[in-house]
This record gives structure tokens, C-alpha cells and sequence, in this order.
């Protein structure tokens, strides 16, 4: 292995940390200020009325999902209504990480149904301007991804 690739790897590894951390920031931030909108239909209804005030799309699934052909449709719609419309998109897995930052987890012992994760949007009031460092850091990442050619790029979200 040479310096460059051991460089080129942890270089790499740091990046995929810091998005992840930024991505988990975001989540958290967007929720308090009521910008997120959870699930697979309600974000379809949402793009549908107003794709303006999406800034982030977050398509998560994890290994068992993978055979979910109505999920991979919809997943192919969503990426392609995303591109069309300039909207950032981001792959994640790690399900029950993404429960645990939106505080799902407890939805079941609650007796509430648990949210439909699959996909996320991040949005943007079209009365606010809404400046964060998370969400710079995110979009940052899916421009530099668009610009290797990587069109919706991929992140794993780690257990603590």
C-alpha cells in the first residue's frame, strides 16, 4: 500500500464521520424547528405541493430492505423527482441508528405505530432562511459527490 492510499483511506474515513455526525445534527435540528417529514408517501405528497421547500432527501434502508420491490420503486421515483428538481439526495443505512436519533425507539413500547424511516425530507420554510453548519456539512458532501460522478452518494449510520 502506498502513502497515498493510506493517506487517501483515512482521509476518507474522517469525511464519512463527519457527515455522519453533521447528517445526525441535522436530523435533530430539523425536527425541533418541525422541518422534517417522515415517510415514504407523506414526503411523495409533500414534493408533489411543494418541492420548493425541500433542501434534503434521505432514503434509508437496511440489508432486509433490499427485497422490498415496492420500496425500490418508490426509492427510483424519488431519486429521479429529486434530480429533476435540484434537491440534495442522501443513502443511508443504519435503520435503527436513525430511529434512535429521532427518538422512534420508544414509539413501540409506547403502543404508537413507529414512523416509517425509508425516507426522510429535510425542508426549508419558504418564510425563513434557514442557515446551519449540519446542513452546509451535508450538502457539501452531495456536491462533492455529484462532482466524482457519485449522483446519490451513500453513508453509514454507526451505532454509539
Amino acid at each position: 500500500m502506498t502513502l497515498e492510499e493510506v493517506v487517501g483511506c483515512n482521509t476518507t474515513e474522517k469525511k464519512m464521520e463527519t457527515v455522519n455526525q453533521a447528517l445526525e445534527e441535522l436530523l435533530a435540528a430539523a425536527q425541533r424547528r418541525d422541518c422534517l417529514t417522515v415517510g415514504v408517501y407523506e414526503s411523495a405528497k409533500l414534493m408533489n405541493v411543494d418541492p420548493d421547500s425541500v433542501i434534503l432527501c434521505i432514503l434509508a434502508t437496511d440489508e432486509e430492505d433490499e427485497g422490498d420491490i415496492a420500496l425500490q420503486i418508490h426509492f427510483t421515483l424519488i431519486q429521479a423527482f429529486c434530480c429533476d428538481n435540484d434537491i440534495n439526495i442522501l443513502r443511508v443505512s443504519g435503520m435503527q441508528r436513525l430511529a434512535e436519533v429521532l427518538g422512534e425507539n420508544n414509539a413501540e413500547s409506547n403502543g404508537n405505530e413507529p414512523k416509517d424511516l425509508h425516507c426522510i425530507l429535510v425542508t426549508n420554510p419558504h418564510t425563513d432562511t434557514w442557515k446551519n453548519q449540519a446542513l452546509e456539512e451535508v450538502g457539501s458532501y452531495c456536491a462533492e459527490s455529484r462532482c466524482k460522478n457519485q449522483w446519490i452518494p451513500y453513508i453509514s449510520m454507526q451505532q454509539r
